[in-house]
Formats: structure tokens, sequence, C-alpha cells
């Protein structure tokens, strides 16, 4: 087994994140942000963005990447910790004899059958393969992976056992398998929160230093339910006066992330209800992450509502964290990773999917009843257990000593691989013919394959 280890010497970890790292970060700069933070304790560290980067530390290198210069700072590195679709768009990545920490986080493939619901019927299936094969891709040639929750281990042991990632080579190494698959969360800022200002109470035209404030915390994508969540608003103003419902984040700071359906159905119905402006306030644009604790701080709920659907049943909703550590109650919708804490650890409620009149009496508990700062104490406690050096361990434990992964040392190919070789080569060959004609199954497969 080949191993980098030494006593003194620190090994050069490249972090490559496919969003804009910036003032102003969405989850994935976010993440990858902490991951180059708490790996730069064990090892040299270089942050790099393929989109834009415009934010230094002295902790670890930040910058920007066009291909030639991702082809530079890869010959720089020994391992690259990478998420999202970075080698779909710079292939080659997988060639080079490099250690690779696959981030898989995100069960991106389940998101895109609620991205996808407004394509035509052929494009939304194209965007829903294409982007499990950008997994696939990931999962074959990845030294080591990372995930976000127990439960999502095991969803993700399951497309492993398909790749063929779980062999005798793998498991006669640890049988465990948390030496190839291992779990790291989001976590939760190391540091405690200090409000600064106030960024919402007596800031914000229609919102007074009275007002009750639930805080929704991110974006609006099309896999939450937002809708369920302003029909309760409208259903409590009646008898809550001051209650007021702020989305924190529109505009999202990648370009390339478009605003979602379901963002302009929120505005709707909001307008259609004569709350916008009144008792929901759409924030048009992206909060600062260093400025997120004074938004935090001057709410009194943190919401999260979704559908019944398998994205939510495998996802981890980050934005739960931040409530976590600026000690508010939450109310959510249940069937997630979240919903067992939640209701386990006395955090808050959480109510049934599309559940309007559930959903009010929820809000109206936690935000107004008895338990409102036992439930406030129990999140700044559980906060304290899931910071980002708690749980990113994994992953610093293996930069300190980073390895190949047994079976891609050995070279084992799986049928699938050697398929896909025979495959190409077959497309290749079609390509140079002077006569031939694209079948409709081939055609497929070369979307597939990204030619």
């Amino acid at each position: 087994m080949m191993s980098l280890t030494s006593t003194d010497y620190r090994h050069k970890i490249l972090v490559i994140t496919g969003d804009t790292l910036g003032a102003k970060m969405a989850g994935p700069a976010m993440r990858a942000w902490h991951i180059a933070q708490e790996v730069s304790t064990v090892a040299e560290v270089r942050l790099v963005s393929t989109t834009k980067s415009d934010i230094a530390t002295e902790e670890f290198m930040t910058l920007y990447a066009d291909d030639a210069e991702l082809r530079r700072q890869i010959e720089w590195c020994e391992v690259i910790i990478f998420q999202g679709h970075v080698i779909h768009h710079h292939p080659w990545i997988a060639e080079t004899d490099k250690i690779i920490v696959a981030d898989i986080y995100d069960p991106m493939h389940l998101e895109t059958l609620e991205q996808g619901k407004f394509f035509a019927d052929e494009a939304r299936m194209d965007f829903t393969l294409q982007t499990t094969e950008v997994l696939n891709v990931q999962i074959e040639r990845a030294d080591f992976m990372l995930c976000a929750s127990e439960k999502q281990r095991d969803f993700w042991l399951g497309q492993l056992a398909a790749m063929g990632r779980i062999n005798p080579l793998t498991y006669d190494e640890d049988a465990s398998l948390r030496s190839l698959l291992a779990v790291a969360p989001f976590g939760v800022t190391n540091e405690e929160p200090v409000q600064l200002r106030h960024a919402l109470k007596g800031t914000v035209p229609g919102i007074n230093e009275d007002d009750k404030v639930l805080l929704w915390g991110g974006g609006i994508y099309n896999w939450f339910d937002p809708l369920t969540l302003i029909k309760a608003v409208d259903l409590l103003r009646a008898t809550r006066p001051n209650l007021r419902l702020f989305f924190l984040g529109m505009a999202h700071p990648n370009p390339d992330v478009p605003i979602m359906e379901m963002s302009v159905q929120a505005r709707e119905l909001a307008d259609e209800l004569g709350l916008n402006g009144t008792h929901v306030f759409f924030n048009n644009e992206w909060v600062a992450y260093a400025d997120r604790v004074n938004y935090l701080l001057d709410s009194d709920l943190g919401v999260s509502t979704h559908f019944e659907h398998v994205e939510t049943a495998f996802s981890f909703r980050t934005r739960i964290l931040d409530y976590l550590w600026a000690g508010l109650p939450i109310v959510a919708t249940g069937g997630d990773t979240f919903d067992a804490i939640i209701t386990g650890e006395r955090l808050g409620a959480t109510v049934d999917p599309e559940d309007v009149d559930a959903l009010a009496r929820a809000i109206d508990d936690v935000v107004y009843g008895d338990n409102y700062a036992e439930y406030a104490e129990n999140a700044r406690r559980i906060a304290r257990k899931m910071t980002w050096a708690d749980s990113l361990a994994p992953l610093v434990e293996f930069c300190a000593s980073p390895r190949r992964a047994p079976d891609l040392v050995a070279g084992a190919t799986t049928v699938r691989n050697r398929q896909r070789a025979a495959l190409e080569i077959r497309v290749a060959g079609l390509e140079n013919s002077t006569s031939w004609k694209l079948t409709a199954p081939l055609r497929a497969v070369m979307r597939r394959l990204g030619r």
C-alpha cells in the first residue's frame, strides 16, 4: 500500500470548488473554505475556485484557476479534495496519479429530480442521468470519500457496491469501509457568534424591534417548500400580528446557478396573499458570510420546509447548522436527518410535509410558548458538539497520512469501466468512419459520456 507518511513532513493538499470564493459564499464554497481551514492544521493547503476567488487569508493560499492554472496547481499537490462537477469539467484530473478525495456530501442526482421538473422530458432525463454519471466517475476514481450523515452513508454504500468499489481489497483493508467512505457533515462555526449590528429588527422597513422573526437561512431551491410556510404565516397573522418571515438570500453568488422556479412561486404567493413587505420579506441580495451572524442573532426562529420526496430522505439541511450556532429554536418539515435531532434533543418541532395547519401551530407553540428558552439553550448545547473541527476530523486524519485506495493501487477494473472503455472506442471508431449514422441509443450514450 502506497503511503505518504512522515513525522515532520506537511503534505501538499489542493482543495477545489466550482463555487465562488468571496465575501458572499453559498454552501459548497463555505464547506470548501472550512475544509481548507481545518486541513491546514496538518498540511500545506491551497484553496482554488474554478469560478471566481477574491478572498484571502493568512492560513492558506486562495486563488482562481482556469484549466491551465489548475494543471499547475495539481502538479504542485499530492492530494486533491474536490466537490461537485470539477472532474466532469476537467476530466484529465482522474487520469493523474494524485490521491483524490471526493466530497460527495450532496447527492446531486437526487436534487436533479426536482431541479429539472420544469425541463422538457428529454432534457430532464439527460440532466439526471448525466449527473449520475458525474458522480459515478468520482466514485470510481476516488481514494477516499466524504458524506454528510450515517443515513446518507448507507445510501452511498449502495452506490459504491454497484460501482464495484466494495471489493476484497477495500474490505480487507478495513471491513468497516470507513477508510474509503467517512461521515463528515457540514459543521458549526468553531467560534461563538457575536452580533455587531441589527440587520433585521429596526433596520428592514416593516420589521420592528419587538417583532418575532422567522428566518429562512439561505436560498429557495426547487426541492424546498416555502409555499406551505408562507401560507402558515398568512394563517397566523391575525392572531400574531408581530410575526415576520425573512428569506435570507435570493440572488446566488455563483452566476452559474439560475433563479429557480420555486423562488418565483414564493414571491407570487406572497404577493397574492398581500404579505410581501408586510409579513414576508425577500432579501434580493446574498448576505456576506461574515455578516450572516447579524441576521441570525436578530431572529427568533429558524425554519426549513420541504416536500416529501427521495431527496429529503438523504438530505442534510446545512442552514440548520447556522440556526444551532445562533441558538435559534427550529421548526422544520420532518423526514430528513435532522428530524430525529430536532425532536430528540428538544430543539423545537417538526411537522408533516405540506400541512399548513400543523406548521402554523408548531410555529406558534415554539415562538410564543413557555419552552422557548429551553429550545434555545438546547440548540446552543448541540452546536458545541457539531463544530467544523469535530465534523471534519476524519478528513484531517486522512490528510495527515494520505494514501491511495488499495483497489486503485492494484489496478482493479470494474466490468462497467471495461464496458465504458469499449463503448468509447466504438464511438470513436464510428466518428472516424466516412459513412456512419448516429443512432438514438448511441446519441444518448455519447451525451452521458460528455461527447
